[in-house]
């Protein structure tokens, strides 16, 4: 009987060592910002500093999940906001498989429809778990209780309408991703998804700023950034979230050369794997 007491007493103040690690980890009070190595396409975990979860895109497969399991308490298995940033199964398909294993609470996207079996798979799961949709806007902004603000700014309304008439997109081809600025205090990232330089110029037309980190758009491709573009951004950091070997030559090396120009220190999940951006509302440092 002594025995089986102590092996329980060793396994109960073992639980409670994991536990305070982990509670100590996760909830530091300070924004984390995970570029997840999901191979060729996107998948962003963003956790804040009181343990709000947010996903953005989840790439082409279920590899997402293993990023957000690195970044969040086990016991956590709710994610308060999801947002797909286009509907093409390179940022897509991964979300199917992560509402199998978390609750989500929220899911936003553009207001842009694709005549595919994924995005179709993707729009009857969350018919299934009553998960509403919500179509956002350039314009629309949350703003988290600890102080996170999380805005859209692009695309308008306008610019959907003009680029896609129809209200779809392409499997392949693109004009239209939500891209979004998230703040906290004075740290700042713009989040692109498969934005175009054309998208980006016109979101950037009403804002005068400069940004931290810049998730570069469209992996790396020749059509997502400028030099206006990085005049305006100045980003301090870019992030390229892209697969080894990709069959696209992503990213292009006129990227590349525009990013070296401005003197943005880049990172790719290609060569260094997820890349996780911390602030705590002054200054702001990465890991990989």
């Amino acid at each position: 009987m002594k025995k089986y007491f102590l092996i329980v007493s060793i396994l109960l103040f073992m639980l409670g060592c994991i536990l305070a690690y982990q509670n100590i980890t996760y909830n530091d009070k300070k924004l984390h910002v995970v570029i997840c190595d999901v191979g060729q396409g996107d998948g962003i975990f963003i956790r804040t500093p009181k343990g709000i979860d947010i996903v953005i895109d989840g790439g082409p497969d279920s590899r997402i999940i293993d990023c957000i399991s690195k970044h969040m308490p086990f016991w956590d298995k709710t994610i308060e906001m999801v947002v797909l940033s286009h509907p093409h199964a390179d940022h897509l398909t991964g979300l199917i498989n992560l509402s199998k294993y978390y609750t989500i609470e929220t899911f936003v996207t553009e207001n842009l429809k694709n005549n595919t079996v994924g995005y179709r798979a993707l729009l009857q799961l969350l018919v299934s778990r009553k998960i509403k949709v919500n179509y956002i806007y350039a314009g629309d902004k949350f703003k988290i209780k600890d102080g996170v603000v999380f805005e859209i700014v692009g695309p308008s309304k306008k610019f959907l309408q003009e680029t896609s008439p129809n209200g779809e997109i392409g499997d392949t081809g693109e004009l239209a991703s939500l891209g979004s600025i998230l703040t906290y205090g004075k740290f700042s990232m713009l989040l692109t998804g498969d934005s175009q330089a054309s998208e980006l110029g016109e979101a950037l037309k009403f804002k005068n700023l400069s940004i931290s980190v810049l998730q570069v758009p469209h992996h790396g491709s020749k059509f997502g950034l400028n030099q206006e573009i990085l005049e305006v951004l100045i980003p301090k950091l870019a992030v390229i979230s892209v697969g080894k070997d990709n069959k696209y030559g992503h990213p292009n090396p006129i990227t590349l050369d525009l990013l070296k120009q401005s003197g943005s220190r880049t990172l790719r999940t290609d060569q260094v794997g997820d890349i996780e951006v911390i602030s705590d509302g002054n200054s702001f440092s990465t890991k990989n």
